[in-house]
């Protein structure tokens, strides 16, 4: 069983506290849970900490360590038409089904394009390495600084394939049951998929992809 101050999402973000002249005092694990190996996925913890400037730091933190979100981009080779894969499953934000891309929570000692890279073949079963990704954000984003430590990194893959073989990746049942993951994969246009998805990262994801790839036309469209 992985104590809390080895694990290694745990000791980068005590790293990173430290480097910015945040003196911890003490911190009081309030929940773990943990992978079935015994490895720390997330906490709840409250922190006893000091700023170089001599306040406090809010107290309430959320361990999750970094994710890896991938925008998964198939292109017909017929018509150029250009797809994108969601993923469907109940959301604890509200208990509804929510939209999302494929992404996967990342400890400080993976890297995160193999992550990326590996849940893309649980998620919606597409065979992916991290050599297929392409890098969105140049550096770490944080989605929520005040409640907790996750930081997200942004990828996004492109594969031109046959029209039957970008509708098989519609409607798959994915997911992994051990995590509580009950996963339907969807099939849609990115107009569409910016209707669906609710989820922050899901949205920016998609502009940032169609900033890179120059696609300020459909950008308009969103």
């Amino acid at each position: 069983m992985e104590k809390l101050e080895d694990a290694p999402k745990f000791t980068f973000w005590k790293g990173q506290m430290e480097t910015n002249g945040v003196k911890i005092n003490e911190v009081s694990e309030k929940y773990i849970r943990r992978r079935q190996n015994g490895e720390v996925l997330f906490a709840m913890l409250e922190v006893d900490a000091d700023t170089p400037e001599g306040d406090k730091i809010p107290p309430a933190l959320f361990l999750k360590g970094h994710a890896a979100s991938v925008l998964v981009c198939l292109i017909d080779k017929d018509t150029k038409e250009k797809f994108v894969v969601l993923v469907r499953q109940r959301s604890i934000s509200d208990g509804s089904q929510t939209y999302e891309h494929p992404a996967g929570m990342v400890d400080a000692d993976d890297a995160a394009d193999d992550v990326a890279a590996r849940e893309l073949g649980e998620e919606i079963g597409l065979d992916a390495t991290a050599a297929d990704l392409t890098k969105l954000n140049p550096r770490l984003w944080f989605p929520s600084t005040g409640t907790s430590d996750e930081a997200m990194h942004f990828f996004f893959l492109q594969r031109e394939l046959p029209r039957n073989e970008i509708m098989a990746f519609h409607h798959k049942n994915m997911g992994n049951a051990s995590e509580f993951e009950r996963i339907t994969t969807v099939v849609t246009t990115l107009p569409e998929a910016h209707k669906l998805v609710n989820n922050v990262n899901g949205l920016l994801i998609h502009f940032l992809y169609l900033q890179y790839v120059g696609d300020y036309e459909m950008m308009r469209l969103l």
